[in-house]
């Protein structure tokens, strides 16, 4: 998400300015963006979000977008879908590109450059604006703006006379994307995809929004109404816009610098403070925090588990948990996930999970992997632990390259069936009664159709069970998306059924539906591979094959690190690349100038690879994760104030480099780094070096530091930081095991650690058979049975040789140690 910090501090510089106050430019008297609709993907966590940016009217948005307009609902095909087989009327720049989102709009009449220096320079040449549209390949209403403006050839006539054309696809640059949402967000109130705005040829930002319907509706200016009146203001008061770019550039830079205020480091009060927000806003019906629309919020699930974690008696740490577990149980049995098909969709357009927007993004499915598994570390309940294989089964299958990398995304869009000449939201999801029964009521247990237990353990009605103020109007009508509101023992009991009946009928329904699923037209699939969201994958896989016990999760994570390292990785400059591509012929290619890596590139492949070590207990993982840790530290680290930058200064073309301020959908960099240096420090403590881990915690107290006034202010604008708060004033807890590999009492001792839920633990294993990397060189020998020593705050344990001796030396709730200031 941009900088919400610098979000809010613009906005009140930009009060102040009397400029900037008319930023606007008279194109529409009322703020446009709170009502219309837009694909908020990462960027929106609802409560933290719009009680910050948004007006009061933005808790209605959802109900808003779906009633604005049947012709938006009931969207075409974007231009690269068509099935004619006609050669297509326009073509432009971005045929040669390789990302899915650019392709799409490869043969609209807008005369599209990619993102570089050749629009850049034709924009100064020409003296021209560039309008800048940035989306993503499965966004919705990017879809619909494509439809009705970019696919029409008046708009675009207009577009390419006045203005230097140039689309973004915003999961190739998430950091260009950063810095201009600030701006949407400051000077609108609200953000989404798609974003347009209007820039000088160095790229400073005059005008901008989300969606634009294409004519003059709602009391709102159309988009070719606003296109028109900004190309006269360019054309006789072109010095007034530069003025604007060159304030709003200033103002963001100012507003998005750290400062190191304290040398002290945040401690128990802040966290504290968090636990209380989070309880504050957590809604006990259907879980989750806030109303709608509800998102998973993962790293607010991962911080409540670590606090939890740490006095698993702390009756504020069980509340934790609870709210926890009632979120997760309530979203597997939603609507947000995918009962036939598997995995998750997006986010939820109700406050009870019901309805989806149905698009499915990789980087959900590999954080919900890693926190159901935690889920089912805290409870032990198989409940949770079947969420985790259905996950895994839905990515393996329908987002995995055969060479081992994940693609990003499968699209909410999709035709209702073959031959028709539109794409609905959903389509691809959702049930109308007569199919199920055309499938189903034929197959009988006892007296009970297999349609009867089917339809009422997932809520089915004849005439759609989506409520009404979403079905109403177009595709959605008289449609059914499946939910569970009981539980399988009243089903059981209604249907007089065992246990073990009950699940063969609802087991063969889904395999029956999934089987004419199939026969639909799928939704588009992007198969842009994006190392940041591989990296995240790699962690899930590893963890979940850990918590299982499922060796072929972590042999899919080893898969996937092999891939990054061979099409993501460039082995002569250690660095990263942040995205490859799947080409028609199946195999994998770049653009002819490969992007390179991200802050958030290297942290979350870092976890992963981290994970993967121990889930692994190879060492080359933990040498590649130290290894892109210098890497990172050398292009992204900030030597003034701590912390890190997004992307490296030698990319000119983004104009202010931000450090990420906001765990969302995705985490912070920031945070994952923070937690990372922590990890890497603690092995580096197990070494022969004196120094240890002395520089890598150093780093992570740094990076505290920069952001201690945001974690004090706002705490829950950064969980995840915040649990690298706690592991730092806790320290990890470090599990150190001597004892050969191939001895039954050594696996049993490393399958004690890894069936408790242990934030932050560091796990490392000697075999004496083999050579030591001296990991246990600062522990005396404890003869020849395997032992287990367990280290914290610094100070190791006599060794245990017994299970249940470790087990009572894990459960010890972690002790307040000294690094703990009361702020």
């Amino acid at each position: 998400m941009p900088n919400s910090r610098a979000v809010l501090l613009l906005r009140r510089l930009s009060s102040n300015d009397g400029k900037l106050k008319n930023l606007n430019l008279n194109t529409n008297t009322k703020e446009v963006f709170t009502t219309n609709p837009v694909c908020n993907q990462r960027d929106f966590c609802w409560s933290v979000r719009a009680s910050a940016f948004c007006n009061t009217q933005q808790s209605n948005s959802p109900q808003n977008i779906r009633n604005i307009s049947e012709n938006i609902i009931r969207m075409a095909a974007s231009s690269t879908d068509g099935a004619s087989g006609e050669k297509p009327k326009f073509t432009n720049k971005l045929i040669h590109e390789k990302s899915p989102y650019l392709l799409q709009h490869a043969h609209n009449p807008v005369n599209w450059y990619p993102w570089g220096q050749e629009a850049i320079d034709k924009a100064k040449e020409e003296k021209k604006l560039i309008f800048l549209s940035v989306g993503y390949s499965t966004c919705h209403w990017c879809h619909v703006m494509e439809r009705e403006s970019f696919e029409n050839e008046e708009i675009a006539n207009i577009l390419n006379d006045n203005f230097i054309c140039i689309k973004l696809d915003r999961e190739e640059r998430p950091d260009i994307d950063r810095v201009y949402m600030i701006f949407i967000m400051a000077t609108s109130g609200c953000g989404g995809w798609p974003m347009n705005l209007f820039l000088t040829s160095d790229l400073k930002p005059v005008q901008g929004g989300t969606y634009y319907p294409p004519e003059d509706r709602w009391g709102f200016k159309g988009f070719k109404t606003i296109i028109q009146e900004i190309a006269e203001h360019w054309r006789t008061n072109p010095q007034r816009l530069l003025s604007i770019g060159d304030r709003v550039i200033d103002h963001i830079e100012k507003a998005s610098k750290l400062s190191r205020n304290s040398s002290a480091v945040p401690g128990e009060v802040t966290w504290l403070k968090c636990v209380e927000k989070y309880m504050s806003m957590y809604e006990p019906d259907f879980g989750g925090f806030g109303t709608s629309p509800k998102f998973p919020q993962v790293p607010a699930f991962n911080f409540l588990f670590h606090f939890y974690a740490r006095d698993k008696n702390d009756s504020k740490g069980k509340q934790c948990l609870d709210m926890v577990l009632h979120s997760l149980t309530k979203m597997a049995k939603g609507g947000i996930h995918d009962h036939i098909s598997s995995g998750f969709a997006r986010y939820s357009t109700d406050g009870h999970w019901h309805l989806p927007h149905f698009e499915k993004m990789l980087y959900d499915q590999a954080q919900l992997v890693s926190t159901y598994s935690d889920a089912y570390l805290a409870t032990k309940d198989e409940y949770f632990a079947d969420v985790v294989h259905d996950i895994i089964k839905y990515v393996n299958r329908d987002l995995r390259h055969e060479y081992g990398g994940y693609y990003s995304a499968e699209d909410a869009d999709s035709y209702p069936y073959y031959g028709a000449p539109e794409k609905f939201e959903g389509a691809f999801y959702v049930w109308e009664f007569k199919e199920l029964k055309s499938l189903l009521n034929d197959k009988k247990i006892g007296s009970h159709s297999y349609l009867d237990i089917f339809c009422d353990y997932y809520n089915v009605d004849e005439s759609g069970n989506i409520p009404i103020e979403y079905s109403h109007k177009g595709e959605l009508q008289n449609k059914n998306v499946f939910i569970i509101y009981g539980t399988e023992e009243e089903a059981i009991e209604k249907f007089g059924l065992t246990k073990e009946q009950f699940k063969e009928v609802i087991n063969e329904c889904k395999e029956i539906l999934f089987k004419y699923q199939q026969s639909r037209p799928r939704p588009h699939l992007d198969t842009k591979i994006l190392c940041s969201w591989n990296g995240l994958m790699i962690a899930g896989l590893a963890h979940a094959g850990q918590c299982l016990e499922e060796k072929k999760y972590v042999e899919d994570a080893i898969n996937t690190a092999k891939f990054i390292k061979k099409y993501l990785y460039d082995s002569e400059t250690g660095t990263l690349i942040h995205s490859s591509y799947k080409a028609d012929d199946g195999s994998i290619v770049h653009g002819d100038e490969p992007i390179m890596g991200l802050l958030d590139d290297y942290a979350f492949l870092i976890r992963g690879l981290i994970d993967l070590h121990e889930a692994s207990l190879d060492q080359q993982w933990l040498q590649w994760a130290r290894e892109l840790q210098a890497k990172q530290d050398e292009l992204f680290w900030d030597h003034d104030v701590g912390g890190y930058f997004t992307c490296c200064e030698t990319d000119k073309t983004v104009v202010v480099r931000l450090k990420e301020d906001q765990d969302c959908a995705e985490p912070a960099g920031n945070s994952v780094a923070c937690q990372n240096l922590l990890r890497l420090a603690a092995h580096a403590d197990k070494t022969p070096a004196p120094e240890g881990g002395d520089k890598e915690r150093d780093m992570a107290k740094k990076i505290l530091q920069a952001f201690a006034k945001r974690m004090q202010d706002a705490p829950n604008a950064l969980p995840e930081m915040i649990s690298a708060l706690m592991l730092y004033n806790d320290s990890p807890t470090q599990v150190l095991i001597s004892g050969r590999s191939s001895d039954p009492r050594t696996l049993e001792l490393v399958r004690v650690v890894r069936s408790r839920l242990l934030p932050g633990r560091v796990l490392a294993v000697t075999d004496p058979a083999n050579e030591s990397p001296a990991v246990l060189s600062r522990i005396r020998a404890a003869g020849d049975a395997p032992a287990a020593y367990v280290c914290r705050r610094y100070a190791c344990s006599l060794p245990v040789t017994d299970v249940k001796q470790l087990e009572d030396l894990l459960d010890e709730p972690v002790k307040r140690g000294t690094n703990n200031n009361n702020y």
